[in-house]
């Protein structure tokens, strides 16, 4: 058995066929489908639970040679599981270990699912009352992260996956999350083109700054359609041109979160109380008596 301690839990987990407990194999709780995709961890594949039916999300992950990062989601998802989950992260089901080939993790996968990068490629920059909507679930959810003691370190469009009949996110893979601290980081494996202006620099950064760079890109992605920086050059200059037609309000708060120094960034709290963010709560309240309906 191994332990990682991440922010005030520690997480045990089997890395060898050895346990206390007999679990049944994966074959005889769940069908396999099609690829979804597939990156440097390992792959992605469609689900379903065989003794009800229910539709699931597989991923695979490879060990490599460093002690643990092939495990580090695993970890990760298990400090969430352990405190009752958020509505805003992906909630993992189970977990099996595949010998000598390193992780398979059960997702559950929304029904009517669409990752953001497809929602935004297919209906070009959103509105902003749904931008807001899809942007507040976000930070909500990495608050929670954040309070637990992770840090996800790649938000971006394709790791936020929309219910297009709700209109409700999850914030999925956690392959680059790592357990948070204060101190600053020196090693990245996130999406260079959502990475701050220190990393390029120094190649060091600390959780919450890099955090709020990446929501302000994000944000910036939603409300016109592409993300603000492609080249590195672009990305230390921190200044976001506005191809579309954006509050500004909206252009208030993404300038902030992409305020060259860190230390003038914002916090998550503070993105909260945001007026363009407080400014929608009548809106959101307003949307969400309405009935649900697909887009």
């Amino acid at each position: 058995m191994h332990y990682i301690c991440v922010g005030l839990h520690i997480v045990s987990y089997t890395l060898n066929t050895t346990s206390l407990f007999v679990k049944e194999p994966f074959d005889s709780q769940y069908h396999c489908g099609a690829l979804l995709g597939s990156g440097g961890f390992g792959s992605v594949f469609s689900g379903q639970r065989l003794c009800d039916g229910l539709q699931v999300r597989l991923q695979t992950h490879s060990f490599t040679s460093a002690f643990i990062p092939s495990s580090l989601e695993l970890v990760c998802l298990s400090v969430c599981l352990s405190v009752g989950g958020h509505a805003s992260v992906v909630r993992m089901l189970d977990w099996f270990e595949v010998e000598g080939r390193g992780f398979l993790l059960v997702l559950e996968r929304p029904p009517h699912g669409q990752d953001l990068f497809d929602f935004i490629t297919e209906r070009g920059a959103l509105p902003e009352r749904l931008a807001l909507r899809f942007f507040r679930q976000i930070v909500e959810g990495l608050r929670f992260l954040h309070a637990h003691g992770v840090v996800h370190r790649d938000i971006k469009d394709e790791n936020i996956v929309v219910d297009t009949r709700t209109l409700d996110v999850k914030i999925i893979d956690f392959g680059s999350g790592a357990p948070l601290k204060e101190t600053p980081y020196s090693e990245f494996e996130g999406t260079r083109v959502y990475s701050p202006p220190e990393w390029i620099v120094s190649q060091s950064y600390e959780a919450v700054p890099l955090t709020v760079w990446s929501l302000g890109v994000l944000l910036f992605d939603m409300v016109c359609g592409d993300i603000p920086f492609e080249r590195d050059q672009d990305i230390v200059g921190a200044a976001p041109v506005f191809t579309r037609r954006v509050s500004k309000e909206c252009q208030s708060l993404i300038r902030w979160c992409l305020s060259y120094r860190p230390e003038e960034r914002p916090t998550l709290e503070e993105i909260l109380s945001h007026p363009w963010m407080e400014g929608g709560e009548a809106e959101e309240e307003e949307h969400s008596s309405l009935p649900n309906q697909s887009l």
